[in-house]
């Protein structure tokens, strides 16, 4: 097994690298950049989605702010910097790095990945490290509860579906589930907020944060009750299909197990119905649905939390990499899409290992690696 691990954490520096190197060539592809963003200030001309740069939204960075000196004519290879001194535009082009060939500017950013050193945002003056740090609480918050709850409705509700295939119940409960799975956590998440914050029936839940101004205030009961009180509505927003496919995954799979011959000669050696259900089909059962954990936690942190995450203004990592992307912040979109990769691998080599601690049975170490 610990060959296998080695061999599995070898396999992440390739991956990483492949993973960097494809989205770097890209953006040296796309249209727009940080010179460009400055540029587009200086003249008036920026329309992005987001103005959070430092100093408040619409106020311009120094660098922009000391584009107002120049104005000079001068033609340039950036759109839009017509009348900008072409002093200026290399200073800008050496305050953001591009002052130095491509392939340079990739070995240093992968350099100081591996020393975990992201550097700073573009146009907040901040580290991006501090930028994650600042975000986390918000998409751990929403992904951990949203995974937890999903698999403890989930798994109880499939066993049931199982053992009541073909009933009534199985038949409304499965209606009640594509429902759900057909409805998106964006649109509900509005409906929610028409019925239960303010919209236009009754005002029981905040629109804002995880935890009230005054939480720090508050005792340590009042603390959970009010961050459970800010995030009841985002979290019942992604757990309406979150639990769909879990749920049925979880049916076909006891089915599967209970149709099999060591079922039926555990039933016929006098064994009760919970203890066959409980004490020889669950473990097997459950095989897939434990191992897929680790992969559905990471899916709903990263993936599902972005519309949620700005209908609600909470300020997660979802909603930090989409600005980041507009704005064309660099750091932060290369520094996140690396930790993002970086926790991906990791939680894929998490699933293979509890894979094979659910089901001993299972041992990745007689592979041929």
């Amino acid at each position: 097994m610990a060959r296998y691990i080695g061999y599995r954490i070898l396999l992440m520096i390739p991956t990483l690298f492949g993973i960097m190197l494809i989205n770097f060539l890209l953006v040296q592809f796309a249209p727009g950049g940080p010179v460009e963003r400055i540029i587009a200030q200086v003249q008036g001309t920026d329309v992005s989605a987001t103005a959070r740069f430092s100093g408040g939204g619409g106020e311009m960075t120094g660098g922009a702010a000391r584009a107002q000196n120049f104005d000079t004519g001068a033609s340039s290879k950036y759109r839009g910097a017509q009348g900008l001194d072409p002093e200026f535009i290399r200073e800008l082009e050496k305050q953001f790095g591009f002052d130095k060939p491509a392939h340079e500017r990739f070995g240093k950013m992968l350099w100081g990945y591996l020393q975990f050193d992201f550097g700073e945002s573009y146009f907040r003056d901040v580290s991006v490290i501090s930028l994650i740090k600042e975000k986390m609480p918000v998409s751990i918050s929403l992904g951990l509860w949203t995974t937890l709850l999903a698999y403890m409705i989930s798994i109880p509700l499939g066993v049931r579906k199982a053992v009541k295939d073909g009933s009534r119940f199985d038949v409304w409960t499965s209606a009640v589930i594509i429902i759900g799975y057909a409805i998106p956590g964006f649109l509900f998440a509005v409906l929610l907020i028409i019925l239960f914050a303010g919209g236009s029936f009754l005002d029981l839940f905040p629109l804002r944060g995880i935890v009230s101004e005054n939480w720090d205030a508050l005792s340590w009961p009042m603390r959970i009750a009010d961050y459970f009180w800010h995030l009841a509505l985002p979290i019942t927003a992604m757990l309406i299909g979150g639990f769909a496919t879990t749920t049925l995954l979880t049916k076909n799979s006891f089915l599967d197990e209970i149709k099999k011959h060591y079922v039926v000669t555990a039933r016929a050696k006098g064994l009760s119905e919970r203890e066959v259900l409980y004490g020889h089909v669950f473990r097997n059962a459950m095989l897939i649905v434990i191992s897929g954990f680790p992969g559905a936690f990471i899916g709903i942190f990263f993936a599902n939390s972005l519309l949620i995450e700005t209908i609600f203004s909470l300020d997660g990592l979802g909603l930090l990499s989409f600005e980041s992307i507009i704005n064309r912040d660099y750091p932060v979109v290369f520094g996140t899409l690396y930790i993002f990769s970086l926790m991906g691998l990791v939680i894929s080599l998490i699933s293979d290992l509890t894979y094979a601690w659910v089901d001993p049975r299972i041992d990745f170490a007689s592979r041929e690696v």
